[in-house]
């Protein structure tokens, strides 16, 4: 891990200077060499097969994900970290929302099962272990929101945080534990994996995102108003005077953390809104298929080779009704929910 501030003698923080320092974290340089080479493999190794990966999602993965984790551990922010507390909130809210949501929007589990094939041994093992109790456990709504919001709190007020401070290496588990703890809530909302229970629907998502924005503020709006200083041993030691007070300074950092949390809800909410469209227009797409297979049965003409054989009551078989599911009104007939939908609004025709 890089020296402390205090050793290292660090400028006044400018602008400037948040901007242009940078630092080499060698774990977190790992993670994102690691990640960004599986997902490119996989990109790559949809392309030989002639399918296509979307732009937007690579770009998402790469940019915002991957970029996000960057920027947190490297940056300016990484080189502050240990001398004041506003750029170690802004770091841990940046790996605990906005890098999760990058990599989310990239959905690697679909990228990774469509590489692997679904007939691949390790693609049925990944499916095994997305299926397993303790990740159900640990993805179930209300059980990731709980975990994320539980992180953040035993960081800042056990002494969890003060340690991490004074040890690399457990400073390196925090990022880690962070990233893993977002990432738990907001792949399963996005990914097109059913990893949730099926009531946990695309409309019940997007509340369930409303939810998780007022619960991400409460650290902040917590640390911000909190009488007990986050770390105040620490940093009152390493307290320069060009630094604002190290009360000043905590009332800084829970106010940046508060309008991440909810500036990062706006761009979520939509991205679960973007794949719900997405879903309805595939069910729609799968039911115009089928109906037109349907119509093409029925007015298909009888095979030339097959006779009219005259039934009990002496009709032709040719001339005979079609088969009633065929005549009857798709919506009576479709066992999906566009057609349940439109069953329950009255059993006749479809309302608009």
């Amino acid at each position: 891990m890089t020296p402390t501030p205090f050793s290292a003698g660090l400028p006044e923080l400018t602008a400037a200077r948040l901007a242009d320092s940078w630092q080499l974290d060698p774990y977190a340089l790992a993670l994102v060499v690691l990640l960004g080479g599986l997902y490119a493999w996989g990109v790559v190794r949809l392309a030989r097969r002639g399918e296509r990966w979307p732009v937007a999602r690579s770009a998402a993965f790469a940019g915002i994900g991957l970029g996000a984790i960057t920027v947190a551990t490297m940056s300016g922010l990484a080189v502050y970290d240990h001398e004041l507390f506003w750029p170690a909130a802004v770091q841990n809210i940046v790996l605990d929302l906005i890098a999760p949501l990058g990599l989310a929007l990239g959905d690697p589990l679909a990228l990774a099962l469509r590489a692997l094939g679904e007939r691949s041994p390790t693609a049925r093992r990944l499916r095994g272990a997305l299926s397993g109790r303790l990740l159900r456990l640990l993805t179930f709504p209300l059980v990731s929101t709980v975990l994320v919001l539980a992180s953040e709190l035993a960081i800042y007020f056990t002494p969890y945080f003060t340690t991490a401070l004074r040890h690399g290496p457990l400073h390196e588990l925090m990022y880690l534990q962070l990233l893993v703890v977002g990432t738990l809530f907001v792949l399963p909302m996005l990914t097109r994996e059913e990893l949730l229970p099926t009531w946990c629907s695309h409309p019940v998502r997007a509340l369930l995102v409303l939810v998780d924005g007022l619960v991400d503020s409460v650290p902040g709006i917590v640390v911000m108003t909190s009488g007990t200083l986050v770390a105040g041993g620490w940093y009152t030691a390493h307290h320069r005077p060009w630094d604002p007070s190290p009360q000043r300074d905590q009332m800084i950092g829970g106010g940046l953390m508060l309008t991440l949390a909810e500036l990062i809800g706006l761009p979520f909410l939509i991205a679960v809104f973007a794949e719900w469209v997405r879903s309805e227009r595939g069910r729609t797409v799968a039911l115009d298929a089928r109906l037109d297979r349907e119509l093409a049965t029925a007015a298909a003409p009888v095979p030339p080779s097959a006779p009219a054989v005259p039934d009990a009551t002496g009709t032709p078989a040719d001339t005979k009704a079609p088969h009633p599911e065929l005549t009857r009104p798709w919506w009576e007939t479709d066992q999906g929910a566009v057609g349940e939908r439109y069953r329950r609004g009255g059993g006749g025709a479809p309302r608009g």
